[in-house]
């Protein structure tokens, strides 16, 4: 096997006799000086190349485990005839590994298990595997002491490292934390085939595409002007609600642009609240998918290489889902599913409320973990309508998973009497109110602790946005499931659930028809409805997504047509609530501007842009509007 050039301090010696040398780059990007000779036309044609994609599911951390699902992997791949095995970023210890980078023995570990996984694989096949390497250097330059690297296995030991060149630092990613940046462009040889290498943000630099460059490099550009056969890219790229139409729009560019196929080996799991789709997939030098991993679950797929035709052969096309609610509905069962079993949960427990946010929320549990390990609790109050409990009744036998009723009457009268001497002379109100839910949150806490069960959150993004939810009460959990899914959302969820058949799931209708009509209501007192505190979902919902997604400022979401009181109204909510966020539970992220690890905003702020936010307009009071933020800062 021919080595090419890779990370710095790692270049192997060329053996040019043997091999045949680099063919000459495309024309569109003609090398000056090329270091490359021109290729020798008696050089012979070989059979051509198969390569295998890992789609994998790595645990965090489980180093033994992450090299055991990679060992086999490539056990299969070598079976079905393959010469070259990709698998995801950081492979090895699983994407983000995050602070675990910053313990020595950790990164000890894992070149120890690198070793080992080295010497264990199949013979006649190279493996590029994603783990760490260290910065030799920055003792004496500077810099961060690691690399984000790839290993190119072959021949019982680690043959040549890349390293990644884009490091990102913007949502979940904080890369530069640890990492510091590649500086050459990664390629290797094998068998006459001159493969480029990336790392997942080395292909997301693309001018042309994006109309700006976010860094100073384009890898793929690099990797073009030295005419390379054909670029892999290892990622653990995290899901977002229509992601992969993102991705594969955005290689298929690259790949017309500079007339290289391009595989796409992705990361599949949950990982906290990061949910990782997997969908690898290859296009040929048209831009064309000629093959496609599935998504939400571990594939191995093998595409073949012409050395003929110096291009993708087209191979297997796993399927697309056809609506966003699918796609949304598999990613949520994911998370679930890997976060409960990952961190070593095997029964959840939920409280069931005949609302439509815990019928979805036990819908997606009864889905990833099987519905002997889902238990619904439910708590009526005084003010609980019967319709509450009928609804939440209907839904367990649909589901088919036990439930607990556990009325809440008489704890509410123990705290009214404790309380009583404290709160005399005082209006029935908010405390009042949220001490029911605070009662329900210490009742699923109890179960939870008394069992070693997980206890699932089931608040919507919307009311996460602007706090309408209790601190200590429904906000309790270890996983707040919908947490990134506005309440417009939930009820096409809702509706996509019932409408057709998901794994035998959906025989029947799953959620009973009067949540899906019923005016949604916290019923903590007679009468409520949510808006009496907030203005209908559909208009909250559309400044939400303005102004936490699209950043748009006040007067551009009332210049679309939105009431100014209001926006200014919801702009404070989002505001205020920001230290109850900050206590929430881990949440499932499925939206590019998800309240978890990439959200970054300050509890103690006076931004005048939030005290008065539409600024081209003077708001006398909130008494302007018949909801009020005071009604929902519990």
């Amino acid at each position: 096997m021919q080595r090419g050039r890779g990370a710095e301090g790692h270049e192997k010696n060329n053996n040019a006799n043997a091999q045949c040398p680099m063919p000459m780059p495309n024309s569109q990007f003609p090398i000056p000086n090329s270091q490359f000779p021109i290729p020798n036309s008696q050089c012979p044609i070989t059979n051509n190349m198969k390569i295998a994609i890992a789609q994998i599911n790595p645990t965090i951390g489980d180093l033994l485990l992450n090299a055991q699902k990679i060992l086999e992997a490539a056990q299969r791949a070598a079976s079905s005839g393959a010469r070259l095995l990709l698998t995801p970023e950081l492979s090895l210890c699983g994407y983000p590994p995050r602070d675990l980078l910053l313990n020595p023995s950790f990164v000890e570990a894992m070149d120890i298990a690198l070793q080992n996984l080295a010497q264990n694989l199949p013979p006649n096949l190279a493996v590029l595997v994603g783990t760490v390497e260290q910065n030799l250097k920055a003792p004496i330059s500077g810099g961060k002491t690691l690399f984000n690297s790839i290993a190119l296995l072959e021949n019982g030991k680690v043959e040549q490292l890349f390293h990644k060149r884009l490091l990102p630092t913007y949502d979940v990613f904080d890369e530069r934390r640890y990492f510091e940046p590649g500086l050459q462009a990664n390629y290797f040889t094998l068998d006459n085939i001159h493969i480029g290498v990336t790392i997942c943000e080395d292909l997301w630099n693309d001018e042309e595409f994006w109309g700006k460059r976010s860094y100073a490099v384009n890898p793929i550009a690099d990797l073009a002007i030295l005419g390379v056969d054909l670029i892999v890219n290892l990622s653990a790229s995290p899901y977002t609600v229509s992601k992969q139409q993102l991705r594969e729009t955005m290689l298929r560019h690259s790949a017309v642009r500079f007339q290289q196929p391009i595989i796409y080996a992705n990361q599949v799991g949950g990982n906290d609240d990061l949910i990782f789709d997997g969908y690898s997939f290859a296009l040929n030098r048209q831009g064309e998918v000629i093959c496609r991993a599935r998504g939400f679950d571990t594939d191995l797929v093998v595409v073949e290489f012409d050395e003929t035709q110096r291009d993708l052969q087209l191979g297997s096309v796993a399927p697309a889902y056809q609506s966003e609610d699918e796609e949304i509905w598999q990613a949520l069962v994911l998370g679930v599913r890997d976060y409960a079993q990952k961190c070593r949960f095997s029964k959840v427990v939920l409280g069931l409320s005949g609302g439509i946010d815990s019928a979805i929320v036990a819908a997606i549990a009864t889905a990833a973990l099987g519905k002997e390990n889902v238990l619904g609790v439910l708590m009526p109050s005084p003010y609980s309508s019967e319709h509450s409990i009928s609804d939440a009744v209907a839904l367990a036998e649909n589901l088919g998973i036990k439930t607990n009723l556990l009325a809440i009457g008489e704890l509410m009268q123990g705290f009214d009497q404790t309380l009583g001497d404290l709160f005399a002379g005082t209006e029935f109100g908010l405390a009042e109110e949220n001490i029911q839910s605070r009662i329900r949150g210490n009742l699923l806490m109890a179960i939870a602790n008394k069992f070693g069960y997980l206890l699932l959150s089931t608040g919507n993004k919307s009311e996460m946005a602007v706090g309408y939810c209790t601190l200590y009460g429904d906000m309790n959990g270890g996983l707040a499931v919908i947490a990134d899914v506005p309440k417009t959302r939930v009820y096409s969820l809702c509706h996509w659930l019932n409408s057709d058949v998901y794994d035998g799931l959906r025989l029947r209708e799953i959620i009973p028809q009067n949540v899906l009509t019923k005016a949604p209501s916290a019923e903590l007192k007679p009468g409520q409805v949510d808006q009496d505190s907030l203005p209908p979902y559909e208009i909250l919902d559309d400044i939400l997504q303005r102004l936490i997604h699209n950043h748009q400022s006040a007067a551009q979401i009332v210049a679309v047509g939105h009431d100014p009181v209001i926006v200014d109204r919801v702009i404070q909510m989002v505001a205020r609530a920001e230290f109850k966020r900050r206590q929430a539970p881990p949440g499932l992220k499925i939206t590019d501007r998800a309240f978890g690890t990439g959200w970054r905003m300050p509890i103690a702020s006076n931004w005048v842009g939030v005290k008065n936010a539409y600024q081209t307009q003077t708001i006398a009071t909130p008494t302007l509007v018949c909801w009020d933020v005071n009604n929902i800062v519990k």
